[in-house]
């Protein structure tokens, strides 16, 4: 990755010296990354700059993840929706992080755009909405979110090092970078294990960190993961896996948001499969989560066929009906066809 410009850092540090009320936002459905993000700028500003700062969540976040907030500090805007939007009305610094436009906070979209403070975006994602905002930390050749902003504020006047950074600081940072790379499967640059291992010669717990990630899943998701894969899986001739769970598997497991994070990779570890494109219904459409091995495009086919993008091995996006399909059961048949076109034409 490229270094943040010097100018860049030198406007952001103004910004930051002039602010009082700040306003932190992340996309919706906040995966690990935008809430490791999320939590680390948050508890910088008010434990580092004393700034009064929020933590605006545009829904509410996953069980499994919720250790990663601070108990102070942090608006859920789907249960207080008034709340979030008087924040934005009155701050007088708006930074947004894993997202690379206001429409990814959907219910927040149109209070973000009034927004009248400075707007700062810090984000990995491809094609950042620019004009949207005075300011833009841009790159895509990294990691995550977290280790953009990792890179951002150690060149800020008084960090300069990890160890001028606080625990609660480096801890969702490691966090966001972890989740986001799969555990370090993917995504990884020589940048990420140079900040990883900043971050344990700083004092991170990794091993603490990573019992709270991923041992810490409740019985009946691993018993919705089993089934998933003999009940719904459905690998394609041209080697895509293809999987749907709809209201009713969902409900059958009682699954909640965010219990479902890392489904989509599981097709990966079969040698025959290219790519796997993973369904989850939700009010009106299905999420679709995209992951692929080198040479085949998650992102193409995110943009191409379900109004989404991301990155070149894992991309997003949304099944809608009754637009794109007329009935929720038609789902399964309409990705395989999808998927078929898209590996015909690869």
């Amino acid at each position: 990755m490229q270094a943040p410009a010097p100018a860049d850092i030198l406007r952001l540090e103004a910004f930051l010296a002039a602010a009082r009320r700040v306003a932190v936002v992340v996309h919706t459905h906040p995966d690990g990354d935008a809430l490791g993000s999320g939590a680390a700028l948050l508890s910088y500003l008010r434990s580092c700059r004393g700034a009064d700062a929020r933590l605006l969540l545009p829904d509410t976040p996953p069980d499994n993840l919720a250790f990663l907030l601070p108990a102070e500090g942090v608006i859920d805007a789907a249960r207080d929706r008034t709340a979030a939007e008087a924040w934005l009305a009155q701050c007088d610094l708006l930074c947004t992080l894993d997202m690379n436009g206001f429409s990814r906070a959907e219910a927040l979209e149109a209070p973000l755009c009034a927004c009248r403070a400075p707007k700062v975006l810090v984000d990995h994602h491809l094609r950042p909405e620019r004009e949207a905002f005075d300011l833009v930390f841009s790159e895509t050749e990294i990691s995550s979110a977290s280790e953009l902003l990792y890179r951002v504020l150690l060149a800020l006047p008084d960090v300069g090092s990890a160890d001028k950074l606080p625990l609660e600081v480096l801890t969702p940072l490691m966090a966001g970078m972890t989740t986001d790379t799969n555990n370090f499967a993917n995504s990884v640059y020589p940048t990420t294990l140079q900040m990883a291992s900043e971050l344990l010669a700083a004092g991170v717990d990794r091993d603490a960190l990573l019992d709270k990630l991923y041992h810490c899943y409740r019985e009946n998701r691993l018993r919705a993961m089993g089934a998933m894969l003999h009940e719904r899986m459905v690998i394609t001739p041209e080697g895509v896996a293809c999987t749907v769970l709809d209201r009713a598997f969902l409900e059958r497991f009682g699954l909640q948001d965010g219990e479902t994070e890392g489904f989509v990779n599981l097709p990966l570890g079969i040698g025959r499969v290219r790519m796997s494109i993973f369904l989850r219904e939700d009010e009106g459409h299905f999420r679709v989560s995209i992951r692929s091995k080198e040479g085949v495009s998650a992102n193409r086919l995110a943009t191409e066929a379900f109004h989404g993008g991301g990155h070149e091995c894992a991309a997003g996006g949304k099944v809608f009906y009754p637009q794109d399909i007329a009935t929720p059961d038609l789902a399964g048949e309409y990705i395989q066809a999808v998927a078929a076109r898209f590996m015909r034409k690869k």
